[in-house]
């Protein structure tokens, strides 16, 4: 099946939106992976403390951001590699809302993207107990990764989107959300009033 597509999963340093600290990106073409990305990113200042929670969940502290590029300035690169595919992410409200927040936080415009969840597409194509990123991506095949590694979360959120695309017979991932009840949204910036 030709489903092109990009996932993308954030990690961040606290419970703020805006407080991104690493993204990975996996490029999908043809339902297969091409290209992968990731770095880390400097918290926007404001929303740089990094909770004991968030490190226990991914390993990332303080000291290995210090040096990485902040929100305004690996922006670009992010905007580059998706290009013109829709962003698939697993929860996608949470990723979404990260890059809102921190596009908020650091007066950057908002890209105009298209996304997915891939939480809703698991919802409409496996029958399991949680929907939760291990058992979605095991039901799709692709088990045994590092969860809450960004790179690792985004390959295992590339698999469910391949999978559930040969299941439903989709021949791109317009045609799946339509296979599956599924919108595609699109991102818009936080409104002023609610910065």
């Amino acid at each position: 099946m030709p489903v092109d597509f990009t996932a993308i999963d954030f990690e961040t340093a606290n419970s703020h939106a805006a407080s991104a600290c690493a993204v990975g990106l996996v490029r999908v073409r043809d339902g297969n992976v091409v290209d992968r990305a990731s770095w880390l990113i400097r918290p926007p200042a404001g929303h740089d403390e990094f909770l004991r929670f968030n490190i226990k969940i991914h390993g990332i502290t303080p000291e290995m951001v210090e040096d990485a590029l902040g929100w305004g300035e690996q922006l670009q690169d992010l905007r580059e590699f998706i290009g013109d595919d829709i962003a698939v992410a697993h929860n996608a409200g949470f990723d979404m809302g990260v890059i809102r927040g921190a596009c908020a936080a650091t007066v950057t415009p908002t890209p105009k993207l298209r996304y997915l969840c891939s939480v809703q597409i698991s919802r409409k194509t496996y029958e399991i107990p949680s929907h939760r990123l291990p058992l979605a991506a095991a039901a799709a095949g692709y088990h045994e990764f590092a969860h809450h590694e960004a790179l690792a979360d985004a390959e295992a959120c590339a698999a469910i989107i391949s999978d559930a695309a040969q299941r439903h017979e989709a021949p791109n991932v317009a045609a799946l959300a339509k296979a599956t009840g599924v919108k595609i949204h699109r991102l818009t910036a936080i409104p002023l009033d609610l910065r």
